[in-house]
C-alpha cells in the first residue's frame, strides 16, 4: 500500500461497496444501491494517460445504473484528476478529513461489550441518526444496502442502551473506527466518548498501534470530541458530484 493512497484505501477496505467494477486502468467504480457517497464513488487511483476518456467511461458506468457519477478525491487521487471534473462542472462535497491517534496498553475500555456483528438495535439506532438521508431505490431497501456494507469485513460493534453506537474494524496496525452515532435525546451525556474510548480499547487489544477516523469537516461538535480524545488531521478528501 504506498504512504500517499494508504487512507483512500484504509477507507475502501473498511466498507466495501457491494458493487465493484474496475476499469482497466486501476480505477474501481463501487455501487450499493446510493446509500453512501463512498460506496457509490469512483475511487480513482494512479496515473492516469487517458484521463479525459477515462472520466467518460465513468460517467457511462453510472448513466447505466441510474446513478449520478460521484468520484472521491483523496491524497492518492489520479493527478489532474480534480482539475478535470471541476472544469466539467461537477460540484465539489462534504469535504472530509482524515483523523489518527497512536493507541497504547494503557487504552483502556470503559465496560462497554464489543460483539462481532451489529445487532438489530443496534442497527436501529445508526440508522435513526446516519441513514435518514437515504431514500429506498429499487428492490433493495437503503437500510439493506446499509448492512450490506457494514458486513462486508470483520468489525466490532458497540451499543450503549442509552442510544449510542460505534464500529471498530481491524485493518493491520490500524483501527478504523466507523459510525459513531448518537441519538439527539441522550447527547452532551459523554456517550460518544465512551463507545470510543471502548473501540480504541479494543483495537489495542487486537493489536493495532494507530487509530484513525472519516469526519466531514462541517462536524464540528464531532471533531471537537475527537480532538479532546487525542485524535490530530492526518489527511483530507472530498467528493465530485457530476451535476
Amino acid at each position: 500500500m504506498s504512504e500517499i493512497a494508504q487512507f483512500d484505501l484504509l477507507v475502501d477496505e473498511a466498507g466495501p461497496a457491494p458493487g465493484r467494477a474496475e476499469d482497466g486502468g486501476g480505477w474501481v467504480y463501487r455501487h450499493a444501491g446510493g446509500v453512501t457517497k463512498r460506496a457509490n464513488s469512483v475511487l480513482a487511483l494512479g496515473e492516469r494517460a487517458d484521463l479525459p476518456e477515462a472520466v467518460d467511461r465513468a460517467e457511462l458506468f453510472y448513466e447505466g445504473l441510474g446513478q449520478p457519477c460521484v468520484f472521491s478525491v483523496g491524497m492518492g487521487a489520479t493527478p489532474g484528476l480534480d482539475e478535470e471534473l471541476s472544469r466539467r462542472g461537477y460540484r465539489l462535497a462534504d469535504p472530509t478529513l482524515v483523523m489518527t491517534r497512536p493507541l497504547t496498553p494503557g487504552d483502556r475500555a470503559p465496560g462497554a461489550v464489543v460483539e462481532d456483528a451489529p445487532s438489530e438495535r443496534w442497527l436501529r439506532t445508526w440508522w435513526s441518526v446516519d441513514g435518514g438521508r437515504h431514500r429506498d431505490a429499487g428492490e433493495i431497501p437503503a437500510r439493506a444496502w446499509g448492512a450490506r456494507i457494514l458486513g462486508g469485513v470483520p468489525a466490532g460493534y458497540v451499543l450503549l442502551g442509552e442510544g449510542a453506537v460505534g464500529r471498530g474494524v481491524p485493518q493491520g496496525r490500524w483501527l478504523g473506527v466507523y459510525c459513531m452515532a448518537v441519538e439527539p435525546r441522550v447527547r452532551r451525556r459523554g456517550l460518544g466518548a465512551a463507545v470510543l474510548r471502548t473501540l480504541l480499547a479494543w483495537g489495542a487489544e487486537h493489536g493495532a498501534d494507530g487509530a484513525y477516523l472519516v469526519v466531514t469537516e462541517a462536524n464540528a461538535a464531532a471533531r471537537a470530541l475527537y480532538e479532546r480524545e487525542g485524535f490530530t488531521v492526518a489527511g483530507r478528501y472530498h467528493y465530485r458530484v457530476r451535476p
